[in-house]
């Protein structure tokens, strides 16, 4: 669930309670988490009404002036089913600290060792954890379409590879291109030290 920067300042800020959607299917569900800029949001409910269902206070908690406003806004789609989204700030990225965590345990270790393994295993096009990494060790700040062009592989694909790497903390993004964390930095001083 996408969420424009204003409404994600707003509901950190706590004015905003609220997201309304159509969807043919809920890309998120209630007891769910959603990482954004501004931190961690609990998805507490997810309903299905109508657009009689709103009201003027529901359109207030999602930010929006009068319900006509956001009537308006959801109007612009017409495919999918109406849902009422309750949501709040539940805290902050872990993502962050974990990448600036540099000193690794044999916990740790394991648990990167199988979450590659098991990302490499599940891959249609082969192995790629290891050879992504040493990419982005070697061409920091470099664009994705010429990172995956160096690897043969179409760009969307190898960018979701990348974001499954930042879930890890072994990765972050930069404005052009990535670059290893100090946690991706130490898991691959790991990996040299087994050889």
């Amino acid at each position: 669930m996408l969420l424009k920067r204003e409404t994600l300042e707003g509901i950190a800020e706590g004015r905003i309670t609220l997201a309304f959607r159509r969807w043919k299917r809920p890309t998120v569900r209630a007891g769910g988490e959603l990482r954004t800029a501004v931190g961690v949001l609990a998805i507490d409910a997810v309903d299905a009404i109508s657009e009689s269902d709103i009201t003027d206070a529901d359109a207030h908690s999602a930010g929006y002036a009068a319900r006509g406003a956001l009537l308006a806004e959801l109007n612009r789609r017409s495919d999918g089913d109406l849902y009422r989204v309750a949501v709040r700030l539940a805290g902050e990225d872990p993502r962050p600290a974990l990448r600036e965590q540099d000193t690794l345990d044999g916990g740790a270790i394991a648990t990167i060792a199988a979450r590659l393994a098991r990302f490499d295993r599940s891959s249609r096009h082969g192995p790629w954890t290891d050879a992504v990494l040493r990419l982005i060790e070697t061409s920091p700040g470099v664009r994705a379409p010429d990172l995956a062009a160096s690897l043969g592989r179409e760009t969307q694909p190898f960018k979701r590879d990348v974001r499954k790497l930042k879930e890890l903390g072994l990765t972050e993004s930069l404005d052009v291109g990535y670059r290893l964390s100090p946690r991706g930095r130490a898991w691959l001083a790991t990996r040299e030290s087994e050889r």
